[in-house]
C-alpha cells in the first residue's frame, strides 16, 4: 500500500513540475513570427546568393569581365561572358550565370573581384520545384532591377 502513495505523490509532484513550467512560459511574450505575413529582417551579414552591383554613375554592372570569379570558384557555379564593343574602351558584359544548386556560399568570388562588381544578396526566401528555377542570369536580374 505504500507503493500506491508513492507513485501517487511522485505523480502529482512532476505534473505540478510541469505544469509550472507551462504556466511560467504562457506569461512570456510570444517570439514566434507568423511568416506568412510578417518576414524576418535579415542581418547586415547575411549571405544570400550572389548579385551584380550597380555602377552609380552609369546605371549598369561594374563587371570588367576579367573573369577572376569564374576562374576562383572552387564550386564551378559561375560563367561568365562579354565581348567587346566597337569604340568601346573595355569589354562589356554579355553573360553572368550563377547555378545556386552548386554554390557553397563560401564568398571567394565576392572576395577576389577587383572593382567590387558582385556582393552578397539579402535573398533568402528561394523556393522552386525544379533544379532551373536555381539558375540565375543575373545580368537579366540587374536590368529587371533598374526598372
Amino acid at each position: 500500500m505504500s507503493g500506491y502513495f508513492q507513485e501517487l505523490f511522485t505523480g502529482s509532484k512532476s505534473l505540478l513540475v510541469g505544469l509550472g513550467i507551462t504556466f511560467k512560459y504562457m506569461l512570456k511574450p510570444v517570439i514566434t513570427l507568423q511568416y506568412p505575413r510578417r518576414s524576418v529582417k535579415m542581418t547586415p551579414r547575411f549571405r544570400g546568393h550572389i548579385d551584380l552591383v550597380r555602377d552609380e554613375e552609369s546605371g549598369s554592372d561594374k563587371c570588367i569581365v576579367c573573369g577572376m570569379c569564374q576562374k576562383n570558384c572552387p564550386s564551378n557555379c559561375i560563367t561568365v561572358a562579354g565581348e567587346k564593343v566597337e569604340g568601346a574602351k573595355k569589354k562589356s558584359l554579355t553573360l553572368y550565370r550563377l547555378d545556386f544548386t552548386r554554390c557553397s556560399l563560401c564568398g571567394i568570388c565576392v572576395e577576389s573581384c577587383p572593382t567590387g562588381a558582385i556582393d552578397f544578396s539579402k535573398d533568402y526566401n528561394l523556393a522552386g520545384r525544379r533544379r532551373e528555377a536555381y539558375v540565375f542570369d543575373l545580368k537579366k536580374r540587374l536590368e529587371e532591377q533598374r526598372r
